[in-house]
């Protein structure tokens, strides 16, 4: 995707992130350039310590860089105090962690509504959301189920409807397969692409190949710095 006629919604200019420890420094990035365009679906890839998790923090305001800049919406966001990052993160990301991260007392429906919740939304509006996003990952009918009455793809599901039900400028998905068998994960993968043709932004970290593929971009980390930045079109997913 052009950036030149696509609108920036994500912008990072030489960041880098370093970490001290006992006269011991460590680089998890550096010197890192980033755009990624509204309704781009973008892939992090490499092996393992290379900063992709690192890179997913920053972009989700859960981290700070130690240099650069980091425009989200056009707006810098790296300098912010802790609770305006956290309305930030409450009203423009939505985040689908491997490890799912549901409440285990909460019901599904529960799960889904605490975003809006935290906003403050008034309880017809939030039901309302909250039915619409459950809808659109097959769970609405689980509702009103625990996350222990559910398969790691149908936990998986609820998830993605969590970070969906606040309608986010971008979801940021990590090793959202991770957990999952094969059946479960191509399960997940198509709903994250049907998502990704309906309009939604994704930057996805991942370790397996085949749904590298699935993305519009690929960028490549390799020792906390960006070694490719591939334009995935063409390829066959």
């Amino acid at each position: 995707m052009s950036t030149e006629s696509a609108e920036v919604l994500i912008h990072l200019q030489n960041v880098s992130k370093f970490f001290y420890t006992e006269e011991v420094e460590t680089h998890a990035l550096e010197g890192t350039h980033l755009e990624i365009c509204r309704g781009e679906y973008v892939a992090v890839a490499g092996p393992s310590g290379c900063g992709k998790s690192t890179l997913l923090s920053i972009l989700g305001l859960l981290d700070t860089p130690t240099e650069g800049q980091y425009l989200l919406n056009g707006q810098p966001v790296e300098s912010l105090q802790t609770s305006e990052r956290a309305r930030v993160r409450n009203r423009e990301i939505g985040f689908i962690f491997q490890s799912f991260n549901l409440i285990g007392d909460l019901t599904v429906f529960e799960n889904v509504e605490l975003p809006l919740t935290y906003r403050g939304m008034r309880k017809p509006e939030r039901k309302e959301r909250v039915l619409n996003a459950l809808e659109r990952v097959g769970m609405a009918h689980r509702q009103n189920h625990l996350p222990s009455q559910l398969s790691g793809g149908q936990q998986q599901r609820v998830a993605v409807a969590r970070a969906l039900v606040g309608e986010p400028s971008i979801l940021l998905a990590d090793e959202p397969t991770g957990n999952l068998d094969s059946k479960n994960s191509d399960a997940v993968m198509g709903l994250l692409k049907e998502l990704h043709q309906n309009g939604a932004t994704i930057c996805m970290v991942t370790h397996d190949a085949r749904f590298v593929e699935v993305a519009d971009r690929t960028i490549r980390l390799f020792d906390g710095r960006v070694v490719e930045d591939a334009d995935n079109k063409g390829i066959d997913a």
